[in-house]
């Protein structure tokens, strides 16, 4: 039996240093035992290795990288475990990542899509408290774990920002990064059950965990903000049930406008009869204009050089409560002269395809990655040039407004280069291809298959006809998802 020990809960460099020992050696998962050490010291200093690795190397598929850091911050005792499993098995079955039925990875990345809610949650649920700066007390205090120091050694320095958070996994040292750049210019700790990271404008180190009674209860603000947040509260639009998902009670006491929630929702109940019609009319007029004034401002873009060619800007098309988007590389050159999206011949196709998935394209929004037409000139024709990594970028701002505007709950990506736009890194599609992927900070669900323009392209016709039947399928499964 092999013992490790690793240095926190947390400590992902260790572990793979330690399993990349265990495979080389030839080890099985079940004669390992893994075990936390304490956890204590500077958040950035070097981690020592709990076990030597043993000599030589081998390569594993990024996107396992990606799902081990994240599964390994889950509070799950038996994560280390089962991520030396499940590497074991990818050196014999390098596609298992892909095999969404596989009882091990679907329990793996149940852990990882766990852990990176919890991540959302801290970002979302933290509130900063103002504690006021005291002046140096002798030099013989103690250290105090809610200032990062010695009490009171600051003397001068800007007040403190405290705040309380309850995380469900081991996140905080990964979401440290976040608040740093978000506070950068505030003086602040973070206080958790198991450890509490201090920000003092140029230094960030960690301390011991703490209490919610080490957290101040409220400061002067709290007064100001929940006379705003009362003030915006929309009663006929608070679905409790969603919202209790998306908030739960026990983030409530960390938030001071949430203590106002429940006699505002009280209040809210005797006139909602009448409200609803009219708010529901009002939000969706407000949206339609929002969106109309999205369209207009694209009309004029010119963030990238594509704009200086392109007959004019080819922006989204669909219902503004669509439930289902799908997301292009580009407009055509049919889609250039028209001005609207899926025109072309890859949009005929995409039509056919929607028709025999039941989708029906009215209830849907089309859009682009890209909104202007990028083309090499061939004599007279123009001809399709792949938009590069800069140009997508330079474009993506639409699209967030875009998702923002219409909220889709299922994202489709039609393509490399959507895929990318959506994700903003790159995507491979015959990995991600088939399943369900979460979207950057909370967006919704996404999808990625072919572009319909792909399968106009296959010069077989038996593969185009097999190729056509698999991206229906992929439309018809995206389509299912929506409620």
């Amino acid at each position: 039996m092999r013992v490790v020990t690793l240095d926190a809960e947390d400590d992902f460099d260790g572990w793979r240093d330690a399993v990349r020992g265990l495979v080389l050696d030839h080890v099985p998962p079940d004669q390992v035992v893994w075990q936390v050490g304490d956890v204590a010291g500077d958040l950035f200093a070097g981690q020592a290795e709990s076990t030597t690795p043993a000599a030589g190397a081998f390569s594993v598929p990024r996107p396992f990288i990606d799902l081990a850091r994240n599964a390994l911050l889950h509070r799950d005792r038996e994560r280390f475990a089962l991520l030396h499993t499940l590497l074991v098995r990818l050196r014999d079955q390098p596609k298992l990542l892909e095999d969404q039925a596989d009882p091990l990875v679907r329990r793996i990345e149940k852990l990882a899509k766990e852990v990176r809610r919890d991540i959302h949650k801290m970002r979302a649920f933290v509130r900063f408290r103002e504690v006021p700066h005291q002046p140096a007390p002798p030099p013989d205090l103690p250290y105090d774990a809610a200032v990062g120091g010695r009490v009171g050694e600051r003397a001068g320095a800007a007040n403190q920002y405290v705040a309380w958070f309850e995380p469900e996994h081991h996140i905080v040292r990964a979401n440290a990064a976040f608040f740093v750049n978000r506070f950068a210019t505030m003086r602040w700790s973070i206080l958790t059950p198991e450890i509490a990271i201090h920000w003092d404008g140029k230094r960030l180190s960690e301390g011991p965990g703490a209490t919610k009674a080490d957290a101040p209860d409220g400061d002067p603000v709290e007064a100001v903000w929940k006379t705003y947040y009362a003030s915006i509260f929309n009663p006929a639009r608070v679905k409790v049930g969603a919202m209790l998902k998306e908030m739960p009670r026990k983030y409530w006491k960390n938030m001071p406008e949430t203590a106002l929630v429940p006699q505002l929702i009280a209040n809210a109940q005797a006139r909602e009869s009448v409200m609803v019609a009219t708010a529901k009319a009002k939000i969706g007029g407000n949206i339609a204009a929002a969106w109309e004034a999205l369209r207009d401002e694209a009309m004029a873009c010119t963030r990238c050089h594509l704009y200086r060619h392109a007959t004019q800007t080819v922006f989204g098309e669909g219902p503004v409560d669509a439930r289902l988007m799908f997301v292009g590389e580009q407009p055509g050159d049919q889609e250039d002269l028209a001005g609207h999206p899926f025109v072309g011949p890859a949009g005929q196709m995409f039509d056919r395809a929607l028709a025999e998935a039941g989708v029906d394209r009215a209830r849907v929004y089309v859009t682009n990655a890209v909104k202007h037409f990028k083309y090499e000139l061939r004599g007279k024709r123009r001809i399709h040039a792949k938009p590069d990594a800069g140009e997508i970028t330079a474009c993506r701002w639409w699209i967030e407004q875009e998702q923002a505007i219409i909220k889709p709950q299922v994202t489709v990506a039609l393509g490399a280069t959507a895929a990318r736009s959506l994700f903003g890194r790159t995507v491979t599609i015959s990995r991600e291809r088939g399943r369900a992927l979460e979207l950057p900070d909370g967006a919704g669900e996404a999808w990625i298959t072919v572009h319909p323009s792909y399968l106009l392209r296959l010069p077989d016709e038996t593969a185009r006809r097999e190729e056509y039947a698999r991206f229906v399928e992929d439309v018809r499964m995206a389509a299912a998802r929506v409620d």
